[in-house]
């Protein structure tokens, strides 16, 4: 009987023992797979720079400027790659923009394809259809345009087509700048697009003096 007893007691000792064997497997097993998940989990690429940290649809964003609203912006997308190199913003989808004077009343006009604003430089870049109108209706066309806030400058190295009131059409090449409220402005080469009066009921074309236009 007695040897009954400690056979028994064996086998239990034994089960105990092949119960804690697979417990301390299974434990092992499961560490080795929640490491190699974490492992697969940080070897997956991210890339600042291609990688938006934010988006966001239908934005509609109010700006101010020294205590007052300046400027009103929409569009159908807002990424933001605050983890960038250089940290931007982007509007893929359509960009519109209103800048405002002290009275609320809207100044400048602008539109584009595509937008970015590069958050450290402070400077804005408008891609694809590029389309301005300032307070005294002159309309400014291009399909690229830059706007550094620090410098209060607007410029392009592309083609800028200016259309004013008065019907005067000015066309330049490139070295195009002017102050935010693009109300003056300058051309450095315009000496292959020439500057016209565009007549509704007359199809004659006039060439002014541009000398004020150019450098």
């Amino acid at each position: 009987m007695g040897l009954i007893v400690f056979n028994m007691v064996q086998s239990n000792r034994k089960s105990k023992l092949f119960v804690i064997t697979v417990f301390i497997s299974v434990v092992i097993f499961s560490f080795m797979s929640c490491k190699e998940e974490v492992k697969n989990t940080i070897d997956l690429a991210f890339d600042p720079e291609k990688i938006p940290t934010l988006n966001t649809d239908s934005v509609t964003m109010l700006i101010s400027d020294s205590g007052l609203i300046r400027y009103k912006m929409i569009s159908k997308t807002w990424e933001s790659f605050d983890k960038a190199k250089d940290p931007y913003q982007r509007f893929p989808d359509g960009f519109y923009g209103e800048q405002f004077d002290t009275t609320f009343a809207i100044v400048t006009t602008v539109k584009s394809d595509t937008a970015w604003y590069f958050t450290n430089r402070k400077v804005w870049k408008l891609k694809g259809n590029v389309f301005i109108r300032n307070k005294e209706e002159t309309s400014y066309t291009s399909d690229e345009l830059y706007w550094d806030q620090r410098k209060h400058l607007i410029y392009s190295d592309k083609y800028v087509e200016v259309k004013r009131p008065d019907k005067m059409t000015i066309k330049g090449t490139g070295g195009f700048e002017s102050n935010e409220q693009m109300t003056e402005y300058r051309f450095k080469n315009v000496k292959d697009s020439p500057i016209t009066y565009n007549e509704e009921n007359e199809g004659a074309t006039d060439t002014p003096n541009t000398e004020e236009k150019k450098e």
